[in-house]
Formats: C-alpha cells, structure tokens, sequence
C-alpha cells in the first residue's frame, strides 16, 4: 500500500510528538500550513489549552492585505511573538507538526525568534 504525502506527514507528525510537550511555562509551538493559509499555535498540553494563536486568515480578517509566501510567514511569526510576550512567555517547544524545516515554516520560526521568542 502506498502512503500519500498526509500519510507520511501524519506519521513524521506521531514521532516528534512522542518527544515534544508543552507546559504553562513553555508552551509548545505548534504550526500548520495549508495551501491557503498559515497558522501558529502556542499549546499547553498540561492543561490541554491553546494560550496564543496567530495566522495569516485572522490577519486578512483584520483588514490586512496577506498573500501566502515567506513575507506572510513572517508577520505571523512576530505577530505570535507579540502575543506571547503580552501573556509573559519567552520560551516555547517548536512543533514543526511533521512538515520539513524550510520555507514557510522555518521563516516563521525565525520571524519569531528574532521578535524576542527563544526555542
């Protein structure tokens, strides 16, 4: 039988969570990339709560014009940033959620890493 790329997504996505966890102090990250859009959660899975979210929809619902590229990945990345600084958080677990680390999300990565986030 062969696997489609959601398949083995799905299955990369099952490895790195046996290793990541989240915590009220350090919430893991967690990002999710569509063909549309691109969004970013941080996650406590003590409590099993989604603390801060931020995505590129939310902005074009704010009225901001937002195409999807490695620009849009970037403002998602300082604009969760923020949000995490504004409820006292500095450090996260980064939940790449079985995708490669490049591109959107690896620009979303260091978009938050410079805007104050450490990982």
């Amino acid at each position: 039988m062969k696997l489609t790329n959601e398949q083995r997504r799905k299955r990369r996505k099952q490895r790195i969570r046996k290793k990541i966890f989240g915590t009220a102090e350090r919430p893991r990250m967690v990002v999710f990339r569509s063909n549309r859009h691109i969004y970013t959660q941080l996650v406590d899975d003590q409590n099993g709560r989604t603390i801060v979210s931020a995505s590129t929809l939310s902005m074009a619902k704010a009225g901001e014009s937002v195409k999807l590229d490695k620009d849009a990945a970037v403002k998602v990345g300082k604009d969760v940033a923020e949000k995490a600084k504004a409820n006292s958080i500095s450090q996260v677990v980064f939940d790449r959620n079985g995708y490669k680390y490049h591109g959107r999300v690896k620009a979303l990565a260091d978009s938050a890493r410079e805007a104050g986030l450490e990982f």
